[in-house]
């Protein structure tokens, strides 16, 4: 049982968001009814029984006890395998032999596929087309038949049906079903076996909604003051918007970050169940998931799918919504099939999601000094990012990142510029920034007479810019600067300068005093077709 850390004492009396629900006549019911089911799942021949490892870092950040359910350790990095396996397991003679199909974002797919390699059947696995690599490949060296067809599940599903009528072969939902559900609860009786002391609420990620069924079920039959919430990005809230409706609703678009959670509508079981026995919803955006993603790799090394990392997510965002210290908390972490190519889009957005960068966009005049003004005026915050281009006699458009421990930070340093006469927009919020313009600050410019274009290495510490400033001569103006940290001991700056041509001696005098690595670009012919 992992060991409780030091933690503030429970409040006398909690937020209502915090106390528990009873259940209703219908609930027990399907709790009891499926509790049986549980415990008498197939699971264990390709499943095994993941840890229940304390967050260290996390917990200790947040000041709640939080528990990771690591089911991202399974053999094909998911959960989806037990609920694939139980049902599979339970097909007769005939079935098997004529082989099985599914529709499937990536997670059950490879469970299907394990499941058929394991019962010497035949897998035909439906996929969309926007299913990570990663996926598809594992699919295939498990020895799955890979369909390709539609952007989401839902599509994958209907084509599937269609695939299933002709080939006269078994269905294995990802989530509808009630042997896949029961596989899926599989996960809740190890998490009650393993930590059977205080437990507040288990955080479980919605995509159809199978893994919060079985959850919610069983520690419901067992244990209904333990708190179940359920977890979605705020782009595909398919069973939030059902249970608020009261119906299954289906969704026109759904966002497709999280993939394994990408559902446009709900399983009509799935919703049966979640909507008696889910206590709470929670629903995170992009930047918490990547933050997420970030959290669990520093407790543990690991990397999380965004789908297996949005139960951290909500852990964190509902501790701070409900200002909850001292709880102990369980999060699922469901998978950990992530793309590689991923990590640079996770990695450039957990700041966000942290509150620990702000973005904006900087009006300076576009005279001697302004510059180096305004980066005295940043002070000794460290700078994530720095971009500009000249482009008006008058006026400069400075696109800035600023390092901040609190999101109210980015609108009282907007302030602060202000007031020093720098018109300031806070982008921290902004999609199109962080997404695109960032990227983009630049281009040619026909004020960027004797320019001069320049590499550097810049050590990672505060001064080391305005170091770089206080050497440069008063009569050499900054034409273009981009900067971004990448997390190195050093940065590398690009820096365009306008030198006049009598001044060469000094400038070289001047690189040579900075002790900076330098490599000048001004001949190379990216500058001269793109910023030239």
């Amino acid at each position: 049982m992992p060991t409780k850390p030091t933690a503030k004492p429970k409040e006398a009396a909690p937020p209502e968001a915090a106390l528990p629900t009873s259940l209703s006549g219908k609930g027990r019911r399907i709790a009891a009814e499926y509790l049986q089911r549980i415990l008498t799942a197939r699971v264990y021949d390709v499943a095994r029984e993941t840890p229940l490892e304390p967050a260290r870092a996390l917990s200790r950040r947040i000041g709640n006890h939080v528990l990771l359910k690591r089911e991202d350790q399974q053999p094909v990095f998911s959960f989806k395998l037990r609920g694939a396996y139980n049902k599979m397991a339970r097909l007769d003679a005939q079935a098997l032999a004529r082989g099985v199909i599914c529709a499937s974002a990536g997670n059950h797919a490879q469970g299907v596929a394990l499941a058929a390699r394991r019962l010497g059947c035949r897998a035909v696995v439906v996929m969309p087309v926007t299913t990570p690599k990663l996926k598809v490949d594992a699919v295939h060296a498990l020895g799955g038949e890979v369909v390709l067809q539609g952007d989401s599940y839902s599509d994958a599903y209907a084509h599937a049906l269609g695939l299933q009528a002709r080939e006269g072969l078994a269905f294995v939902h990802p989530f509808d079903d009630p042997d896949v559900i029961a596989g899926q609860g599989t996960v809740a009786m190890e998490i009650l076996r393993q930590h059977q002391g205080p437990l507040d609420a288990v955080f479980v990620a919605i995509g159809g909604g199978g893994l919060a069924a079985g959850v919610a079920a069983y520690i419901k039959a067992l244990r209904p003051e333990v708190r179940i919430i359920g977890v979605q990005t705020v782009d595909s809230d398919a069973m939030l918007r059902s249970v608020k409706a009261g119906r299954r609703v289906m969704l026109t678009d759904v966002g497709l970050f999280s993939d394994g959670t990408a559902v446009k509508q709900v399983g009509a079981e799935t919703f049966r169940i979640v909507r008696e026995l889910v206590d709470d919803y929670v629903c995170v955006d992009t930047d918490a998931v990547c933050a997420a993603i970030k959290d669990v790799f520093q407790d543990t090394r690991s990397v999380l799918e965004p789908a297996g990392a949005l139960p951290v997510a909500a852990i964190k965002q509902y501790a701070e919504t409900h200002k909850l210290k001292g709880r102990t908390f369980v999060a699922i972490t469901c998978g950990a099939n992530m793309n590689f190519d991923r990590l640079r889009f996770v990695a450039e957005r957990a700041e966000f999601g942290e509150r620990r960068e702000a973005l904006f966009a900087v009006t300076i005049p576009e005279v001697r000094g302004s510059f180096k003004r305004f980066c005295e005026l940043i002070g000794p915050r460290s700078v994530t990012e720095f971009n500009y281009r000249i482009s008006d006699e008058d006026e400069a458009h400075v696109f800035v990142g600023l390092t901040i421990s609190r999101r109210d930070e980015a609108e009282r340093i907007e302030r602060h510029f202000v007031r020093h006469g720098f018109g300031t927009v806070n982008l921290t919020d902004d999609e199109l920034a962080k997404e695109h313009v960032r990227h983009m600050v630049g281009g040619r410019s026909e004020l960027a007479r004797d320019e001069r274009l320049f590499r550097f290495e810049f050590p990672e510490r505060p001064g080391a810019l305005m170091r770089f400033l206080a050497a440069m001569h008063p009569g050499w103006n900054i034409s273009l600067f981009h900067y971004r940290n990448q997390g190195a001991d050093s940065g590398r700056v690009l820096v365009g300068l306008q030198v006049p041509a009598g001044d060469e001696r000094d400038f070289a005098a001047f690189l040579r005093s900075l002790a900076y690595p330098f490599v000048e670009e001004t001949r190379n012919p990216v500058y001269r077709l793109f910023l030239r």
